[in-house]
């Protein structure tokens, strides 16, 4: 039993990270503590985090909110991968996409059956036994657990919304579960003296908010593990060389596909994200190899809509502070660390942030165990995400640009490039603990990028010829027959979730 419970904890910023942190958090501790967010309306958010991937569904169930409702608040489309366009090659395309691949069979992972056909002259591709590629290609979508009753898994989704009415609805969940805003803007942090640990944040107006455990969401500023802890930074630019981005929105126009676009530019990478009233669009840049001016005429250039603004800039260091939790203060979010929204990983570490904060809660002695374990934690998250990343940009073909030609210059982490070894040697791919992505994730990006494997298990040759023509043909044509009863995409946000008009 906890002799000295927390019972105040202070959120500094809103945004996404802010508010979600504030409703989990609320949720979880059920009224034992009383939490209160600090943010001004003077800062704005960076607000480019509007793809997100399956874990997100998680919030909604914990909170118990309806999903129809989430969508329509947040203006959102479904989501069933990424497509990469251009990464490989210019004129090639693959997608990440999130249901499982085929079925396993005997034990043998599926891939060494679609390698199997592969090496006897199979030309369908791995692509062909996912239910979320073949209805993202159709354009088509459906809440489907399973296929037709059978052992094949259904549909996995995630959202593609706005950042800025999806914290907005996450706030009325908060307050309503009894979080306390606070406006003001923070100009300076009183640490305690006999421990250095933070004792209060000081507002413009005077006023000085005391607390226990601070949850610093300030963004890019980090003004508490940062500002007032400097906590120190682990730069990753030699891996992950972009450094700038552009955002900005653009008209709707048909189609609106279920997935993210991110397609390859001359330094870097380009995102489309479609809502119900909008587009997201960004360039992901490397200013070492193109101007600010040129990258921002490149993301006009490919634009699909007329742009409704103009592109708004950031800049970043890819990487991650070397504590995300010291003393008691615990980072979230962008200012915990930044990697590019490539696979849409931004709003996930809030998410898993506070999953690790809730396991590993403390009370106000803040044992330093706690935080040890939660930075190791964080740490093995944030570099395999990160080596995951690395992947797209290393293993590329593309020799086109000075840039391309950097990137395949990259010298890979040992765990990053472990992983390709094993892969191409025998099409393996070994999830390592708690690590973000799956093994189908890490196949479907390996074979996108053109890391292919020079044998497959030999297990895989159990089957008889009758029996595995039969098994390959069967998923192939359940998968098709599943995809052809879902409706077009746009027709089910239409008919389940669709906006309001907005005025």
């Amino acid at each position: 039993m906890s002799a000295q419970p927390i019972e105040r904890i202070v959120i500094v910023g809103g945004g996404t990270a802010g508010w979600m942190t504030a409703a989990l958090l609320a949720k979880a501790l059920g009224g034992t503590a009383r939490i209160e967010l600090v943010e001004s309306e003077e800062i704005g958010t960076i607000g480019v985090g509007e793809a997100t991937i399956p874990q997100i569904r998680h919030i909604n169930a914990f909170l118990g909110l309806d999903e129809n409702e989430v969508m329509r608040a947040a203006r959102a489309t479904f989501k069933l991968g990424i497509q990469f366009n251009d990464w490989l090659r210019p004129g090639h395309s693959y997608i990440h996409a999130f249901s499982d691949i085929g079925l396993p069979q005997g034990g043998v992972p599926f891939q060494h059956y679609w390698l199997r056909e592969r090496a006897q002259g199979g030309t369908h591709a791995l692509w062909d036994y996912s239910l979320n590629a073949q209805a993202a290609a159709a354009g088509r979508f459906a809440r489907m657990e399973q296929v037709g009753g059978g052992p094949l898994t259904g549909v996995r989704w995630a959202y593609h919304f706005d950042a800025g009415l999806y914290a907005a609805h996450l706030r009325q969940v908060a307050e309503h579960l009894g979080v306390t805003r606070r406006e003001g803007r923070i100009v300076d942090v009183d640490l305690r003296g006999e421990d250095g640990f933070i004792a209060a944040v000081k507002l413009a107006d005077g006023t000085r908010v005391t607390g226990e455990m601070f949850i610093d969401c300030s963004g890019f500023r980090a003004l508490l593990i940062e500002g007032a802890l400097h906590a120190g930074y682990d730069d990753w630019r030699q891996w992950l060389p972009c450094d700038r981005a552009l955002a900005v929105a653009s008209a709707r126009v048909p189609p609106m596909r279920p997935y993210t676009q991110a397609s390859a530019r001359s330094a870097g990478w380009q995102w489309r994200i479609p809502l119900q009233h909008r587009t997201g669009n960004g360039h992901v840049y490397c200013s070492a190899f193109i101007s600010d001016d040129q990258a921002a005429a490149t993301l006009l250039a490919n634009l699909e809509g007329e742009a409704l603004g103009a592109p708004r800039p950031f800049r970043f260091t890819a990487g991650m502070r070397k504590q995300v939790w010291m003393r008691n203060c615990v980072a979230l979010g962008l200012a915990a660390g930044f990697m590019e929204p490539l696979e849409s990983t931004t709003i996930h570490l809030v998410q898993s942030g506070v999953d690790r904060l809730l396991k590993l809660f403390p009370d106000r002695a803040f044992d330093a165990a706690l935080c040890a374990e939660f930075n190791r934690q964080t740490r093995f998250e944030y570099e395999r995400i990160r080596d995951f990343l690395i992947l797209h940009y290393t293993a590329s073909e593309r020799r086109d640009t000075p840039f391309w030609r950097h990137c395949a210059a990259i010298a890979r982490p040992e765990s990053l490039q472990h992983k390709i070894d094993v892969f191409r040697a025998g099409g393996q791919i070994f999830r390592v603990g708690d690590e973000l992505f799956t093994e189908v994730g890490w196949q479907q990006i390996m074979l996108g990028q053109g890391v292919e494997p020079q044998a497959y298990h030999r297990l895989a040759d159990a089957l008889q010829p009758s029996q595995f023509q039969e098994f390959m043909g069967s998923l192939r044509a359940l998968i098709q027959r599943a995809v052809a009863d879902m409706p077009e995409h746009a027709d089910f946000v239409a008919r389940h979730c669709k906006a309001a008009a907005s005025g």
